[in-house]
């Protein structure tokens, strides 16, 4: 196969621009990507056994800038860990790169966001509660007929006009449902992010 030389320089200054931003990548995977693509390119731009200018130049063009290409690579490299690992700081980092790109992934996030918090909220309360039992706890606070509940996490004093309504209890259940929380926004998040790598096609395959 023959490639003229400012062809050959074009390719190799895309790869080598791509291959800068893919340094959060496994080697060996950033590595693998470069070689596909440079065969990519080469296969589209091949017209009777000779490589064009012109066809490198329509297949890169094809690609894509190479940072945008890079980041397409890198977020499926994150989901494809976070699933793997199962770790919610992966797959929040996974929740955070697809918002990036989507307003679905945004949508995702929120939640995600909501549920985490909820979750350490619920643990955090049960640990302290031993440490500052007056200010932790569970709290129903009325307002004439209404009233509201206050989670305390052991910050400042106790909310006025209103009592705790758990007391020790705070701690088996704080720890239960904490966790629970956080394990079923992690199985929900699991369940998005591979249905979202399933249906976003990668540049080649």
């Amino acid at each position: 196969m023959t490639i003229p030389e400012d062809s050959q320089r074009k390719i190799d200054a895309y790869l080598d621009r791509l291959r800068r931003c893919l340094h959060d990548m496994r080697e060996e995977d950033a590595r693998e990507i470069v070689a596909e693509l440079r065969s990519h390119i080469l296969d589209k731009a091949e017209v009777g056994g000779t490589v064009t200018p012109a066809g490198i130049d329509s297949a890169l063009a094809g690609l894509g800038p190479a940072e945008a290409l890079a980041g397409e690579y890198l977020t499926n490299d994150l989901l494809a860990r976070a699933q793997a690992s199962r770790s919610p700081w992966l797959v929040l980092r996974g929740l955070f790169r697809w918002a990036s790109l989507s307003i679905a992934g945004f949508l995702i996030l929120v939640p995600s966001l909501l549920g985490y918090i909820l979750g350490v909220a619920f643990a955090w309360a049960a640990i302290f509660k031993p440490f500052h039992p007056q200010a932790t706890g569970l709290w129903v606070i009325t307002h004439g007929e209404d009233y509201d509940l206050s989670l305390h996490m052991g910050f400042g004093a106790p909310p006025t006009g209103g009592h705790e309504v758990l007391g020790w209890w705070i701690i088996p259940l704080g720890i239960g449902l904490g966790c629970a929380v956080v394990l079923l926004t992690l199985h929900i998040d699991l369940w998005f992010l591979g249905t979202f790598r399933r249906r976003r096609p990668m540049p080649i395959s």
